[in-house]
């Protein structure tokens, strides 16, 4: 049983940062790709980023620039750093992977206040 665990958010003022981690039961290079989702009140869960096993990245518009994902193969961990956090960033984000089929963590909750 594959399990994502998420951790690192919380409540940050605008122009912030937050660093989330998703730590994988088993090793992420058996996932391609991994990436991260959010999910704002009342609004679909949208793709953040993705990251396939070469290391190509997809990232949303409304992130570039802002937010980078990496990976650490030893700790079986992905990670989100994210910068000049805006107001409309605040969401539930989880960690994705697929293998055969989609796999996803808790969630973990970030605010971003004005």
């Amino acid at each position: 049983q594959v399990q994502l665990v998420e951790s690192g958010g919380g409540l940050v003022q605008a122009g912030g940062s937050l660093r989330l981690s998703c730590a994988a039961s088993r090793s992420i290079s058996s996932f391609n790709p991994m990436g991260w989702y959010r999910q704002a009140p009342g609004k679909q869960r949208e793709l953040v980023v993705a990251i396939s096993r070469g290391g190509t990245t997809d990232y949303a518009d409304s992130v570039k620039g802002r937010f980078t994902i990496s990976t650490d193969n030893a700790k079986n961990t992905v990670y989100l750093q994210m910068n000049s956090l805006k107001p409309e960033d605040t969401a539930v984000y989880y960690c994705n992977a697929w293998n055969a089929r989609d796999y996803w963590g808790q969630g973990t909750q970030v605010t971003v206040s004005s």
